[in-house]
């Protein structure tokens, strides 16, 4: 007698998750493919010949960047509000999005990179913290990415170096898909820099 009852509450609960398996997934974002090292920079290839082997600490990254949400600011209304897209996100954390890329660029450039549990006592640790990876529009149709890392280069609990890198790109778009975009370029001109100094800071052998 009760199942007349039954189905039509069945058959409602059926179309709320219909409805709700619709819902759009978010579009994710990574730093793409590696650039060709044929047309590498200048500085990099320089480097290249030259990159010590070293430890590659996890990179550090405030809370707020803790995670894949991709945070713009508008200068030109509350430029101290990071705001998230709403269906824009990163594939992965910003400091893991950034490491990844270290990691790649320097064994493309011929350097060693050896985790910290893998490398031996007489390998120099780099630890680099993220301050910033944002895009900050001006205008409501201009817009930069800015990334900020700090790099410090210990040799055991000796500090043998410290430098801050900051790199900005204009995005190719008021939105998402143009701060991916110049992110890009912005992650790739901090490392090309983070090499050209690692060879010139880091023991020689």
């Amino acid at each position: 007698m009760t199942m007349p009852r039954i189905l039509p509450s069945l058959a409602a609960i059926a179309l709320v998750a219909g409805c709700a398996s619709k819902i759009d997934a978010p579009t994710q974002y990574d730093l793409g493919l590696l650039p060709a090292a044929a047309i590498a920079t200048p500085v990099a290839t320089t480097a290249a010949t030259i990159l010590p082997a070293i430890s590659l600490a996890d990179v550090n990254a405030p809370a707020w960047l803790d995670n894949n949400m991709m945070f713009f600011r508008l200068a030109y209304a509350n430029q101290l509000q990071p705001r998230p897209y709403a269906s824009s996100r990163w594939t992965m954390p910003p400091a893991q999005l950034f490491q990844q890329r270290l990691k790649s660029r320097l064994a493309q450039a011929g350097g060693t990179v050896l985790a910290m549990s893998d490398a031996a006592l007489n390998i120099p640790l780099l630890r680099i913290d993220l301050d910033d990876f944002t895009q900050t529009f001006d205008t409501p149709s201009h817009s930069v990415a800015t990334l900020q890392v700090r790099a410090s280069l210990f040799n055991g609990r000796v500090l043998l170096a410290q430098k801050n890198f900051s790199r900005q790109a204009t995005a190719p778009s008021a939105d998402a898909a143009g701060a991916a975009s110049a992110f890009v370029a912005a992650n790739d001109g901090v490392i090309d820099d983070l090499m050209s100094w690692l060879a010139t800071v880091a023991p020689k052998k």
